[in-house]
């Protein structure tokens, strides 16, 4: 009996042991688990009298009924054997190896400062695509005439480019796209406006050093608009709140209210050119979104399948690959349609 009792002594110790153990001990996984949601045409607090989340100066802005929540992603990045077991059996996170989050050639600070940039890049695309989506182009002008091109004497510095043969410039890739369609030496008929005068120029292009046929122009952007824009939001980062604040920013200045007095909820990155891009942490969005009270969830297409997988009751997720998509969505729920929704 005697050293029955000091083997369960001893199990009992070498247990309490291994308890102890797994809450000091560190594993290399960090925890992802929902984030908080913005209303992204509220205030940073959530509250009446915090700091507006998107900001307009010089126009008249439009209050919304309703709300266009970003969704976040909490990342637990420390975790002891016991917190990795803990989020192993939670439903509504995710315990992943932390190479996936934290490059092992990166820190953690300079992780974190990637994504400080891709939010801030994400905003400023979010303010291109609202604005021409408000009306205001991209117009592209002449920075700089290279000297033995045939753009020389005939283009000048500032003039605004807004065709080639007829097909509108939109964008810097657009012109060289346009430029390199024919051969070098085909005369192209090019529409600037200079000094607020429409005209048209003729110019046969030249080869340049890589072959390919080049105007000779530098060129830069602008997007002349009469107001002023900011997005503030602290301690949130990455690209994925790019479409939500598109949606935000268009609502704000437009009188109509996109969001027909719904909670809409959503996330997706946005480039340049309006195109939705997919994101990590669906399933914890989601938990997020249902959280909130959304009634639907703005989907990048490119997500459809792993949301699909990890649905929430009552959330139908809307396919989007594009701001044109979010638009028509929110279009056709204030009209009481159902938009495209996610299928395999």
């Amino acid at each position: 009996m005697r050293r029955r009792g000091l083997t369960v002594l001893f199990g009992a110790l070498l247990l309490l042991v291994l308890s102890w153990q797994a809450t000091v001990v560190s594993v290399p996984y960090v925890q992802m688990g929902p984030g908080p949601t913005y209303d992204t045409l509220g205030t940073d607090t959530g509250k009446p009298g915090g700091r507006p989340i998107i900001s307009v100066e010089g126009a008249e802005v439009t209050k919304s009924k309703g709300q266009l929540r970003m969704t976040t992603v909490s990342v637990q990045p420390d975790l002891t054997l016991l917190d990795a077991m803990i989020g192993w059996w939670q439903d509504d996170r995710a315990v992943v190896p932390r190479e996936l989050i934290y490059p092992p050639n990166r820190s953690q600070q300079q992780v974190d400062e990637d994504n400080a940039r891709d939010f801030q890049r994400s905003q400023t695309s979010a303010e291109t695509v609202a604005l021409r989506k408000l009306g205001y182009p991209i117009l592209v002008a002449v920075g700089e005439v290279s000297a033995g091109f045939p753009a020389e004497g005939k283009l000048q510095k500032g003039d605004v480019i807004k065709a080639v043969d007829g097909t509108a410039v939109d964008a810097p890739d657009k012109l060289t796209e346009l430029v390199r369609a024919r051969p070098a030496g085909t005369a192209r008929q090019v529409e600037i406006v200079r000094n607020g005068q429409p005209q048209t120029v003729e110019i046969a292009t030249k080869a340049g050093d890589d072959g390919n046929p080049r105007l000779g122009v530098q060129v830069t952007t602008t997007q002349p608009h009469p107001f002023k824009l900011s997005i503030q939001l602290d301690k949130i980062g990455g690209p994925s709140a790019g479409l939500m604040f598109t949606l935000g920013i268009i609502d704000t200045i437009e009188p109509e209210d996109l969001t027909g007095g719904m909670i809409i909820a959503g996330t997706g990155t946005i480039d340049d050119a309006g195109n939705v891009g997919p994101i990590g942490g669906i399933p914890q969005k989601l938990v997020a979104a249902k959280a909130a009270k959304a009634k639907v969830f703005l989907t990048p297409a490119g997500n459809c399948a792993e949301a699909m997988d990890n649905p929430q009751p009552g959330l139908p997720l809307i396919k989007v690959n594009n701001v044109d998509d979010a638009l028509a969505a929110l279009d056709a729920l204030r009209a009481g349609r159902t938009p495209t929704l996610c299928s395999r």
